[in-house]
């Protein structure tokens, strides 16, 4: 599997994740964005973008073409 598909991957599960989190237990505002050290999105936000940002470069770079 490519790097771009195991990021895709990681990206889906981290999804899956949140939603299931979401739809048992709620998710604030704040709590999404600005999280307490011990909540389980702690830094999610920005790997979540950390990956798109790769994954967006990764699809620039086979097709040839720039952002």
């Amino acid at each position: 599997m490519s790097d771009k598909q195991e990021m895709i991957k990681k990206m889906l599960e981290m999804q899956r994740k949140f939603i299931e989190q979401e739809h048992k237990h709620g998710v604030s505002m704040e709590e999404y964005f600005t999280p307490s050290d011990d909540s389980q999105l702690k830094g999610y936000r920005q790997e979540y973008r950390d990956l798109a940002m790769k994954v967006v470069d990764a699809a620039h770079e086979d097709k040839g073409s720039k952002r």
